[in-house]
């Protein structure tokens, strides 16, 4: 068998932390040939790294100059969609970091194409492959917690205002914590409740204290150029009655350096994600159940594995074009009420 050829545009840190390691690791059906960047020099500086033959700053060059079976698109969130699309219309899978886009007619356009050349597209919402998250799966297909109808969603940082790239840049990013961090969680949440119809949706962002100076634990950031908000709160009601409550932080004066947590609450039980808990009433009683021996495994690693495999053995991805386009519409649609003052129909 041929090994999968793989392209990655943009050479950040995701890249290096999550999509090269995960393509290496699999050296018997995949290799990495070719890397793109805007800065050359980074390019070139990682490629040596990680032995990676072909170095390009425009991706459209290796995309034309490379045959590849796969690519991922690691690229500031501007980026996504043009990259991704140029990506399949030159005959290779996709996997695309989160966000899918900026908007979502991008996001559109990008699973419209997938389904015309007949691609594989999928996004790195890697929450999903915790073991966390596999477990809960399980338990609520199970039926466990009975019908879900509310859910808290929590992304929340004391003070995580990003110190490196341009996640303060909204012109770029698109957004702050809202559609950096909390989208992780809401995805999660989303996925764990079985996709519901979103109806009705009401958020509201804070820009309170990425706009001066202050203290940062991850880094230092430049309050002239935070252009985006570090707080966002908002609620979202389904179509099915359901409800989930969303927090979400780059910077808030709350007591835990992080937070990220998925509530969900049924008519037969309620469950906690990190660690993972169930809330249930058996024989009469209340009572907690915890997951103790729960495998330690590499998110990032195994949302790559399974990628591969996808592409390997035409398996469905567990993301869904169709699941990004969903979460991006929601991401929008709350962006839009808090710029609005008003709540916003899906």
């Amino acid at each position: 068998m041929r090994k999968l050829r793989v392209g990655i545009i943009g050479a950040g840190q995701i890249a290096q932390v999550a999509h090269i390691p995960g393509y290496l690791s699999r050296p018997n059906e995949v290799e990495i040939v070719a890397l793109s960047d805007l800065i050359k020099e980074k390019a070139d500086s990682v490629a040596s790294k990680y032995s990676i033959p072909h170095v390009f700053a425009d991706y459209r060059e290796m995309l034309r100059q490379c045959e590849l079976d796969v690519v991922s698109v690691c690229t500031p969130n501007k980026f996504h969609a043009e990259a991704t699309i140029a990506a399949l219309q030159a005959g290779a899978h996709v996997l695309c970091e989160k966000p899918p886009a900026l908007t979502e007619e991008d996001a559109k356009m990008m699973a419209d194409t997938a389904k015309e050349r007949n691609k594989i597209l999928t996004f790195n919402f890697h929450y999903r492959f915790s073991a966390e998250v596999e477990a809960l799966k399980r338990i609520i297909d199970a039926g466990e917690l009975g019908e879900i109808y509310a859910a808290r969603v929590l992304a929340l940082r004391r003070r995580g205002i990003p110190g490196w790239g341009v996640f303060t840049n909204k012109e770029i990013q698109g957004g702050g914590p809202l559609i950096d961090i909390g989208i992780h969680m809401l995805d999660t949440a989303l996925y764990l409740m079985g996709d519901p119809e979103p109806e009705l949706l009401m958020g509201v962002t804070h820009t309170r204290i990425g706009n001066r100076p202050g203290v940062g634990l991850m880094g230092s950031w430049d309050p002239e150029k935070f252009t985006v908000e570090d707080a966002a709160m908002g609620m979202i009601r389904f179509k099915n009655s359901a409800s989930l409550v969303l927090e979400t932080s780059f910077a808030l004066n709350m007591k835990e350096k992080s937070v990220m947590n998925v509530f969900l609450y049924g008519d037969r039980g309620g469950a906690e994600l990190f660690p993972l808990s169930l809330h249930l009433e058996k024989g009469g009683y209340l009572m907690d159940t915890e997951l103790p021996f729960l495998p330690d495994v590499n998110k990032y690693e195994r949302s790559i594995h399974h990628f591969i495999d996808c592409c390997l053995y035409g398996r469905t991805p567990l993301v869904t074009p169709e699941q990004g386009l969903l979460v991006q519409r929601i991401i929008n649609g709350l962006y839009d009420s808090a710029q609005s003052g008003m709540a916003v129909r899906f």
